[in-house]
């Protein structure tokens, strides 16, 4: 029983927020329901005389204590904890430790610390640290920025989701760091700070600066500063001088040249961006060509998806972000988001989108991306399409209101004003008889009663209330949701073949694996070669296709599919995929012809798939593609 699988069971609970039976944590995990039995007795002794996790004929769901839990400390003894102990001692001692003496300090053998000394190696792979070995003693070699990275990657591993814990910080820096408690003014006061500099402020990114900033005046506090660095660019030098003076205020911590000017370029490129001004002014900022390539990329990727983002603007603020992206890149200093899982789970259109742009940036630029930059991408994306939204994703509505002086009016006046962001009222009745079947928009609201109750038609008040608000908003809402499932149906059934069906599906040849089973069943039909397979798995890479906790949808980049198919494959128990694991893995074959289907196969499939209790029932009732059709047909009509 590890820590790490309680912590995932713990935070699948939370997040989810709703009962989940035994099985379907177990599928989640992917272990056996008697396991996820003994990670709640687990999870709750955490909390004595508190509930992490409640327990009910429904199953289980998170408790008023799950968080406490989630962030309590654990006992020391788990290899983790043990390991993390380790690299901090190796960190902080100059000469190194003894092996034997940290064996007797830690009440494990010295073959148990050799383990883990062989996975402290494991965790140096491209960190620029090497760990010397002298008889019984061993030491880290490596620089001061090296060193802080490697500390970084503790926290976040510490860390749930890429939340900032200042608790789960001090665990990593050990007990003796600088208390959590000075941190909530200084970030409030480092904010305020950098708005009266003239800064528009990231707030998501700047828990990962306060983070860095932790790290720098503890390892200052230890004598390990980084060496002094040529300052030249004023206005780094103004916001190391903010940093350094909140240091000592808050943390009695004065740092020096080099850690002011690190600090400060983190600032720069994580958290900040210029203040209101001319275009010109943002652009004098600008790397001609990443502002070149930034947009020959957005071009395609509008034509790729046929989106609206090759505007001026979004170009502009995109070749902000990945300039600064580009120095990030350079320290290895990624920027985490707590946003990634939700956007891709929620906007899997928008956030393929952000892949393809990001794979275009990587190859022309040289940079690679993880997910967590691949999100604010997609955050850029999304902010241009919202504000480019087309009035017509409105719905049309017919207001019946017997005519009576300027009663009608008033009521019209009153719905655009309540509901102008959901519906457009696009004609008036005023007859207390009118023809109610000749009526053709989206909805119809009515103060008199209808002579046959219909889905569209919503009763409400001459004089506009707030329940008529809400039951024109939910009515809208089903409105819309029914269209798109109804899309959605009629689409599935043309892409869906008997012959590209698996149940059963074997994870152990890990993703590649499954794509090359499931693409196989669409290359023997000559929907699609070889090459596309390989491109998929190269997308997979890029960013793993789990865009649910249960549905996994592999795709290529480029729509080169003869014609849109998908290949279906269900996994019972789970099958493990990128950092989760997945039940459902849909291989989608998109082709030019098909691009306007895109958005509504992919986003509409994904939100099937994010109900936990239709996720359930279509792999347990879908023995075959005849009866898994059915369910997702009857899953789709409600």
């Amino acid at each position: 029983m590890t820590r790490a699988r309680q912590d995932r069971l713990l935070a699948l609970l939370t997040r989810d927020g709703d009962w989940i039976t035994a099985a379907t944590a177990a599928d989640a995990l992917g272990v056996t329901p008697r396991s996820v039995r003994s990670y709640v007795t687990a999870v709750n002794a955490r909390v004595p005389g508190g509930t992490a996790i409640e327990s009910g004929p429904q199953g289980y769901r998170a408790g008023p204590d799950a968080v406490a839990a989630l962030r309590a400390d654990s006992d020391g003894g788990t290899p983790r904890d043990r390991l993390h102990t380790l690299v901090r001692a190796l960190l902080d001692e100059h000469e190194g430790i003894d092996v034997y003496e940290t064996a007797d300090q830690l009440f494990v053998s010295p073959a148990t610390i050799e383990a883990d000394l062989a996975r402290v190696r494991g965790l140096l792979g491209g960190t620029e640290l090497t760990l010397e070995r002298s008889g019984s003693r061993a030491r880290l070699q490596g620089t001061e920025a090296a060193q802080r990275r490697l500390l970084s990657t503790l926290a976040h591993d510490e860390m749930d989701a890429g939340s900032f814990d200042l608790e789960a910080l001090r665990r990593t820096l050990g007990a003796r760091s600088i208390g959590a408690q000075a941190f909530g003014p200084f970030k409030t006061e480092l904010v305020a700070g950098l708005g009266q500099l003239g800064y528009f402020v990231n707030e998501l990114g700047i828990a990962d600066v306060v983070m860095h900033i932790a790290i720098a005046a503890d390892r200052v506090a230890r004598d390990r500063g980084l060496e002094a660095a040529p300052e030249d660019d004023p206005a780094r030098a103004e916001i190391g001088a903010l940093i350094d003076r909140l240091s000592q205020e808050h943390l009695g911590v004065r740092l020096g040249a080099g850690d002011r000017s690190h600090l400060a370029t983190l600032v720069l490129t994580r958290v900040v961006a210029p203040g209101a001004g001319p275009v010109d002014r943002a652009r004098d900022l600008l790397d001609p060509e990443v502002e070149r390539v930034v947009r020959e990329v957005v071009e395609s990727a509008a034509s790729e998806f046929l989106v609206d983002i090759a505007h001026e603007d979004f170009v502009l603020r995109l070749a902000l972000h990945v300039q600064n992206l580009l120095q990030r890149a350079r320290a290895q200093a990624w920027s985490r988001n707590p946003l990634t899982r939700s956007l891709k789970s929620t906007y899997p259109m928008i956030f393929d989108v952000a892949v393809f742009i990001a794979s275009g940036l990587a190859d022309r630029l040289d940079i690679p991306l993880m997910d967590d930059e691949i999100a604010y991408i997609a955050m850029h994306v999304g902010g241009r399409l919202e504000r480019s939204r087309r009035a017509d994703q409105l719905l049309t509505a017919t207001i019946v209101c017997p005519g009576y002086y300027e009663l009608h009016e008033l009521l019209r006046s009153s719905v655009a004003r309540s509901l102008g962001q959901a519906v457009e009222v696009v004609g008036v009745e005023t007859r207390v008889d009118p023809d109610w079947t000749g009526i053709q928009t989206d909805l119809v609201l009515t103060t008199i009663d209808p002579p046959m109750p219909g889905e569209r038609i919503v009763r409400i008040q001459p004089f506009l209330t707030e329940s008529d608000v809400e039951r024109v908003q939910a009515a809208a809402g089903r409105v819309r949701r029914g269209r798109r499932l109804a899309r959605l149906r009629a689409e599935l059934e043309r892409y869906f073949s008997p012959v590209a069906f698996v149940r059963g599906l074997d994870g152990t040849g890990g993703e590649e694996g499954v794509i090359r089973r499931l693409g196989g069943l669409l290359v023997d039909q000559g929907i699609i070669d070889e090459g596309y397979v390989q491109r998929t798995i190269e997308r997979e890479k890029l960013s793993s296709t789990a865009f649910t906790d249960a549905l996994a949808v592999p795709h290529a980049i480029g729509m080169t599919a003869t014609r849109t198919a998908i290949a279906i494959g269900i996994a019972e128990p789970s099958i493990p995929w990128g950092e989760g694991r997945v039940q459902v893995v849909a291989f989608t074959a998109f082709s030019e012809s098909d691009r306007a289907a895109f958005q509504t196969v992919f986003e509409q499939f994904v939100e099937v798939f994010s109900e936990r209790d239709s996720v359930q029932r279509i792999v347990r009732r879908g023995s075959d593609f005849a009866a898994f059709l059915d369910e997702l047909v009857a899953v789709i009509d409600g």
